[in-house]
């Protein structure tokens, strides 16, 4: 078994996702913006965003679709998030306009939680090629 994840998805925001590429082929993320637990990722079709050297795979996670969903997120938002699991989740509510979510009446957002110093210094360790 790997070293801890940085994001993961709830059992709800795995069934959207699923709906979602069923309608729409594979899909990504990509966290712009938003500093604190209950910000909104943004959720894309393959290949409708772009992403660079200003940005940072956080993971995949697995949705039950037969593409894992890549999760993004910005170099400058990283470097205060990197001491933080991201789990996205669903609710209920009107969702960013360019998010596919947006049409459902539902939105991702994300909670976090800090991750302990031993799930931290685990992802060093891996970042850095010692893992």
């Amino acid at each position: 078994m790997g070293g801890p994840e940085r994001v993961a998805l709830t059992g709800q925001a795995a069934e959207l996702i699923r709906r979602l590429v069923d309608q729409h082929g594979p899909v990504m993320f990509h966290q712009s913006g938003g500093c604190c637990d209950g910000s909104a990722p943004m959720c894309y079709p393959v290949g409708e965003f772009r992403t660079g050297a200003s940005d940072v795979l956080l993971g995949t996670v697995d949705a039950g679709v037969p593409e894992p969903v890549e999760v993004w997120m910005s170099a400058a938002q990283f470097a205060y998030w990197k001491h933080t699991h991201l789990t996205i989740d669903v609710v209920k509510g009107r969702g960013a306009g360019f998010s596919l979510e947006a049409p459902e009446g539902l939105r991702f957002l994300v909670r976090s939680r800090v991750f302990t110093d031993e799930e931290y210094a685990a992802l060093e360790s891996a970042s850095s090629g010692d893992g």
